[in-house]
């Protein structure tokens, strides 16, 4: 007897319709996407499938709702994470925060700050999507600017009591403010100023006037 024709015709369905999740890359790209551009409560699943070229019930056969994609798009997030082994090595500080700001960068910060943007309004109904949007959007920044930080303070370069964690959230906080609250968008002078008039002078570096 075929061990099908003991199952229910529902479950024969999905057993001979399997998932392709190859479309799972683009349909999470397309939320983020969309996200960006119309926040939480103006996407729908149907702006998503468009962008991503997919049918709306091959989104719903993934994700039951909205949220359960939104949170799965964020978290995939986190997989273009800084690896600390190709963290720039100038010599200097202000070099190495430099050559984390060139232009892509700037515009994934702004984007990700747009995403933040987003799902506020969600966040506070959903402690999962705010621990996994911190892990995502602000940490991977922050943990970047902890490595350096401590580098410069290995050396002599910083005060040797500074702050490291507060200094290494000090310009992701004043990125997120300047896009959630100001709604100004995240430009590579923006975080080169933050650099040179905050940050460095936080740390206690003196720069040489050229």
């Amino acid at each position: 007897m075929d061990p099908q024709a003991t199952q229910p015709a529902g479950a024969r369905a999905r057993l001979g319709r399997p998932r392709d999740a190859s479309r799972d890359a683009d349909i999470l790209e397309a939320t983020i996407e969309v996200l960006a551009e119309q926040g939480f409560d103006g996407m729908t699943i149907d702006m998503v499938a468009a962008r991503a070229g997919a049918g709306k019930a091959t989104v719903y056969r993934r994700w039951p709702s909205k949220a359960d994609l939104v949170i799965d798009a964020v978290a995939c997030m986190k997989k273009r994470d800084l690896d600390p082994a190709q963290l720039p090595d100038t010599g200097t500080l202000r070099g190495d925060l430099i050559a984390l700001v060139r232009a892509p960068s700037a515009a994934d910060s702004d984007r990700k700050m747009h995403v933040m943007g987003g799902i506020l309004s969600l966040m506070s109904r959903e402690p999962e999507l705010a621990r996994t949007a911190y892990a995502a959007i602000l940490q991977p920044r922050i943990a970047a600017n902890r490595i350096l930080l401590e580098r410069a303070r290995g050396r002599g370069e910083t005060r040797p009591d500074i702050d490291v964690d507060r200094l290494a959230a000090l310009m992701p906080a004043m990125s997120s403010f300047r896009t959630l609250a100001q709604r100004e968008p995240i430009t590579r002078e923006f975080l080169i100023s933050l650099i040179d008039d905050v940050l460095l002078p936080a740390a206690g570096v003196v720069r040489a006037v050229v």
